[in-house]
């Protein structure tokens, strides 16, 4: 039974349980409030714009105020000097510029003992603007007939001082002003005392030279940086103008005095450069910069000094001497390293730039003789140099240049003994001696016979070099091909030299077969154009001489481990061959049918046996030739020794590989006959022609069917429908003119009905022809 409470009870209850959903109510509305008002977007404030971000800061606006002001004070000070200094008496003037100069230096001290030390330093230089502008009125006043150069290195000298003293000041030390000025003025003494003095380009040289090393005493031991600046800047521009200047005398000196104190001041701009370099604490770089400076300075000033006294011919093997004395001091251990590397770089400089001033007379040497291939067996010139000059210059005092070659190529050799870098050092060295022995003939005048056989034993030297290698043989086949121009002057020389060249390639070929024995070949293939050039043999019967080297090639070829070379050599002699009997149609027939002889006897080798391909294109070629030479114009005799080869070939291929397709075994042999036929069958009168070409057709297109191979079909049935429309074509005209001209388009409507009607099975159809075909081979 249910229980029921006392109505009292049940009262309490009832009570108890409507104030617990009061409160849980309001529980839930406090969270729905705080959820909407979660949800709802928040109104944004409007973005405030960003402060423009100042251009300048206040520093620099106060700098540029400050320096404005005192450009305008000193432009003021100036305009009074100059235009208002003529309405005061002496008296005046000189009490106004030494009031206004004494305070504007005066005013600086106290500015620093407050602070504002951007504003000490405008007013301070206005006040050194002021000694300027006091020293020009004392001129204008007391000294107007003084010399200008001469007061200028007076007054220069006197603000320097007076400046360096300001500087000095205790209040003035904080100013960065008056020191750099002071040395900024310092540069200005010397040379102008050089003017004064009127000691001619040297002696002004000297001053620039001198206030460089001051300068740069000044930047090494200065521990202020504007003032090192300052110094550097002078150092660098005075010491390059006057080393070039130095230069300069030295190069235009007409005599051992005057060469000898041009040296004097160029030895002067290298102490100072090694000085800065050897005791100066600089960056690796920097003193490398300057010990090479210093070395070259050192090359020029020696060499500068004896040139006067040598013919031009020796001005650079001079040099030369003095650079390479240079690597003593580079030997020696008392230099540091860096200085010692600089002295090297600098005499390497110096070497290479004697070998560049070299090779203009090795080019001509090199490529002179080349020119004789327009003026062959014109006649043997006079002497070597004759041979090398048909249309070139010789280049003026050039008879040293061996020298110079031998000499950088006897450095190299020796300074590499011992190092890593000896290969290739050795390697330098062979080509640059290479190069001296090869305008030696040219440089001696040596007789033109002399000049070949020295060419000819460079050649064997070359090649027989045990060190520099492969180096050394392509030396070798550069100076045997400019022996072979070279010999081009005269027929006998010609003829003699290819022959020995030849001889030689062969009888080394021992050793270096990759090479020699192409080389043997090139120049046989030479010789054998010279030979029939000098028998006065037209160029079709000197291709059969010619052919003698490809025959060569493939006799030799088996019997050496690096073969292709050889054959590479044999087969240009071939297409050379070919290329001298093109003028003459049977000649290239028979040409042509003895390259493919050689291609065929090739293919005989078991590695060789693709070339069977290019023995057979060009039997092909011989024989279209011989027929084109026979005037024959039936293209199926052109196509039909084509295709039967072919065939046969697809046949053989096809029983080996059943899966190959018919379109690669008898494709290309089928169209090369079919597709010719079929053009001359359709521009073709008579009967005979399409008649053949329907029943060869109609045979392949039987054959292709009865075989399952698709190439003969389908090639088979196209020509046979083309040819059976091309004779239907006449009788089709016939009718179509014959019937009314409305009866046409209504077959045209019928047959459109009876396709649309029966589209679905012809769908099928052709989808049938189309697997049938497929399964075909």
């Amino acid at each position: 039974m249910t229980h029921i409470p006392p109505p009292a009870e049940e009262l309490r209850l009832l009570d108890a349980e409507l104030w617990q959903l009061d409160r849980r109510r309001t529980q839930l509305l406090a969270r729905r409030a705080w959820l909407v008002a979660a949800l709802q977007p928040r109104p944004t404030e409007p973005a405030r714009p960003a402060s423009p971000r100042p251009e300048t800061s206040a520093p620099g606006v106060q700098n540029l105020l400050l320096l404005l002001g005192g450009v305008l004070l000193t432009i003021a000070a100036m305009v009074f000097t100059l235009v208002s200094w003529g309405h005061l008496g002496i008296a005046g003037r000189g009490l106004v510029l030494g009031a206004v100069t004494l305070a504007a230096l005066g005013a600086p001290l106290l500015l620093v003992k407050r602070g504002l030390r951007s504003t000490a330093e405008s007013v301070a230089g206005l006040g050194l603007a002021l000694t300027v502008l006091d020293a020009y009125a004392l001129y204008a006043v007391s000294f107007p007939d003084a010399d200008g150069a001469g007061y200028t290195a007076v007054a220069s000298a006197l603000l320097a001082g007076l400046w360096t003293a300001y500087g000095l000041l205790p209040r003035a030390t904080e100013l960065r002003l008056p020191l750099p000025a002071a040395l900024a003025a310092v540069q200005l003494p010397l040379f102008f005392w050089a003017i004064s003095a009127s000691v001619g380009a040297q002696g002004v040289t000297a001053a620039l030279l001198v206030t460089a090393a001051f300068d740069t005493v000044v930047a090494l031991r200065s521990a202020l940086v504007p003032v090192r600046v300052v110094a550097a800047v002078g150092a660098y521009g005075l010491g390059a103008v006057g080393a070039l200047t130095a230069g300069w005398l030295s190069w235009t000196a007409s005599g051992p005095s005057a060469a000898a104190r041009a040296a004097a001041l160029i030895l002067l701009a290298a102490a100072i450069a090694l000085g800065a370099a050897w005791r100066g604490n600089l960056a690796t770089s920097h003193a490398l910069g300057l010990a090479v400076t210093s070395g070259l300075l050192a090359v020029a000033a020696t060499g500068g000094a004896v040139r006067p006294s040598v013919p031009d011919a020796w001005t650079v093997p001079v040099h030369l001497a003095c650079g390479i004395a240079l690597l003593a001091l580079v030997r020696a251990g008392r230099l540091p390293e860096t200085v010692r590397n600089g002295l090297a770089w600098s005499s390497a400089a110096v070497q290479g730039l004697a070998v560049l001033w070299a090779l203009p007379l090795v080019a001509i040497a090199l490529l002179g003789p080349v020119s004789w291939t327009a003026q062959a067996w014109s006649g043997a010139p006079a002497n070597a140099r004759a041979a090398v000059t048909l249309n070139t210059p010789w280049p003026p005092d050039s008879a040293t240049a061996p020298l110079v070659l031998v000499a950088v190529a006897a450095v190299l050799a020796l300074l590499a003994r011992n190092t890593d870098r000896r290969p290739l050092a050795l390697n330098g060295a062979l080509v640059l001696t290479w190069a001296a022995a090869l305008t030696l003939p040219a440089v001696l005048e040596l007789p033109y016979t002399t000049g070949l056989l020295t060419l000819g034993a460079l050649t064997a030297v070359a090649l027989a070099s045990p060190y520099g290698q492969p180096t050394a043989t392509i030396l070798a086949l550069v100076t045997s091909a400019d022996l072979a121009f070279t010999a081009l002057a005269s027929q006998t020389a010609t003829l003699t030299t290819l022959f020995a060249l030849t001889a030689f390639f062969a009888a080394v070929s021992w050793r270096l077969t990759a090479v020699t024995a192409p080389a043997a070949l090139s120049y046989a293939t030479a010789l054998a154009c010279a030979t029939g050039a000098a028998a006065d043999w037209p160029p079709q019967y000197t291709a059969l001489l010619v052919l003698v080297v490809p025959v060569a090639a493939a006799l030799i070829a088996p019997r050496v481990e690096e073969r292709i070379p050889l054959e590479v050599a044999g087969a240009v002699a071939g297409l050379l061959a070919i290329g001298l009997a093109a003028t003459d149609l049977p000649m290239l027939a028979l040409v042509l049918a003895l390259c493919g002889v050689i291609a065929a006897g090739t293919a005989l080798r078991p590695d060789r046996r693709p070339v069977a391909y290019a023995a057979a294109a060009l039997f092909v070629l011989a024989t279209w030739v011989r027929l084109a030479a026979w005037d024959v114009t039936t293209p199926e005799a052109y196509t039909v020794p084509v295709t039967v080869p072919a065939l046969v070939i697809g046949f053989l291929r096809m029983r080996r590989d059943p899966r190959t397709s018919s379109w690669t075994a008898y494709g290309p042999g089928l169209a090369a006959t079919l597709l010719p036929s079929l053009a001359a069958a359709w521009g073709d009168t008579h009967w005979t022609r399409p008649l053949l070409l329907g029943l060869a057709a109609l045979s392949l297109t039987l054959l292709g069917a009865g075989y399952s191979l698709q190439a003969p079909l389908v090639l088979g049935g196209s020509v046979l429908t083309l040819d059976a429309l091309h004779e239907l074509a006449p009788y089709i005209v016939q009718v179509t003119d014959a019937l009314p001209r409305w009866v046409l388009p209504a077959l045209a409507g019928l047959l459109l009905l009876a396709l649309g009607a029966t589209y679905e099975q012809r769908i099928r159809n052709v989808q049938r022809m189309r697997d049938i075909l497929g399964r075909m081979s």
